[in-house]
């Protein structure tokens, strides 16, 4: 399967384009937002499960990074309610298993450098946030590995972010407000990529935004 994967392209998905498709796993259903390859793949997806769902144990082969965006998700490591990033390097296994509320993540498989072995688990809500570059933007830094970074920024209403350069390109998830750029708006719930080479000049406007932004991460078009 190959979806949004040309990595040279802009990628947008909104909600109204979502369209969940069952997994193999009874409880649980995926929106496939990137996918090169089938049951194994690289892959970035909202994964939604059921109340009292559980997955199999598996290995990440290409690692994992998971944003817990409702719910409670866990495995046999801990539980980590709505607001937890999660990194699992390559090699590491578990076996998911959630709760009644059951949960919604934002995971990305098998984009891990195979140098990049941290193991994290990141409670968001309680984590510091920082100024940004930019007055009215705030940041809290996620992770960091070569030139990839992870963060979440908040904008403030009305904000200009002026126009940024994207070497490694960049994505951003909107987990609140809505944010906007010269080709439209993105509500919550939408997913943006960006080539590596672009610029963006993003910004808000009264509802502020709440953003997952990855950056410098994906390959030279």
């Amino acid at each position: 399967m190959r979806l949004n994967a040309d990595f040279s392209r802009r990628a947008v998905v909104r909600p109204d384009d979502y369209h969940w498709i069952e997994s193999p796993v009874s409880g649980v259903e995926r929106m496939m937002l990137d996918r090169v390859g089938d049951e194994v793949a690289r892959a970035t997806s909202l994964v939604r499960y059921a109340p009292d769902s559980t997955f199999p144990v598996h290995e990440h082969g290409g690692g994992e990074e998971i944003l817990v965006l409702s719910g409670e998700f866990g495995d046999e490591h801990g539980r980590y309610p709505a607001g937890y990033y999660l990194r699992n390097p390559i090699g590491s296994r578990h076996a998911p298993r959630v709760g009644a509320e059951g949960a919604t993540i934002f995971v990305k498989l098998h984009q891990f450098d195979p140098e990049d072995d941290v193991q994290l688990a990141l409670d968001t809500r309680t984590a510091p946030w920082r100024p940004g570059r930019v007055e009215g933007v705030e940041v809290m830094p996620l992770h960091a590995f070569a030139d990839e970074r992870v963060r979440l920024e908040r904008w403030a209403s009305h904000t200009r972010g002026g126009e940024r350069g994207l070497p490694g390109g960049a994505e951003y998830l909107v987990l609140e407000g809505c944010l906007h750029d010269a080709d439209g708006a993105y509500p919550a719930g939408s997913w943006l990529r960006l080539p590596a080479g672009s610029r963006h000049a993003p910004f808000s406007e009264a509802l502020g935004a709440l953003l997952y932004v990855k950056s410098g991460h994906l390959p030279p078009t």
